[in-house]
């Protein structure tokens, strides 16, 4: 997957100054919202906050992925904030976010299609990477991280 077919420069922002996880999901739902025309802040909001009463979407290590998914959309759309101050995220064990990448999915015939979702997880829990974004000091450095960064390889025998 080429992440910089989901997210653009302008869905992506650092030191952003969120006071809780509701409010942090609120400003990626403005940001989720405005890729679309026919999108509305309201709808990504409900999707993303009706998957966390499903449980909770972060991450070991300070790192959440809000997913939800959106009849009629023809594509995968994501937003990523660094976080100036990390957040209560209501995780299993305690552990505050400042890292949150959302994405909003479309959903056909009542399912929602996550293989994205997958990836997305498995490029955050890349030590180097995430140091990476917590050390940047621009919303372009980190759009060049996100879209850049490769996974190391597993050697072949």
């Amino acid at each position: 997957m080429d992440i910089g077919s989901i997210i653009e420069p302008n869905r992506v922002l650092g030191n952003v100054e969120a006071r809780s996880k509701k409010h942090a999901l609120d400003i990626l739902s403005e940001m989720l919202a405005g890729a679309e025309e026919d999108l509305t802040q309201g709808e990504v909001f409900d999707s993303l906050i009706n998957r966390e009463k499903v449980g909770c979407t972060a991450m070991q290590g300070g790192i959440a992925i809000p997913h939800g998914c959106i009849e009629g959309l023809d594509r995968v759309i994501g937003a990523f904030v660094k976080l100036g101050h990390p957040v209560d995220y209501d995780t299993a064990d305690g552990s505050p976010v400042d890292l949150v990448f959302a994405i909003i999915l479309p959903k056909t015939n009542g399912e929602c299609h996550s293989s994205d979702l997958k990836e997305i997880a498995s490029l955050l829990r890349d030590p180097e990477l995430l140091n990476m974004l917590r050390a940047a000091k621009s919303s372009r450095a980190l759009y060049d991280m996100l879209t850049h960064h490769r996974l190391a390889q597993p050697a072949s025998a």
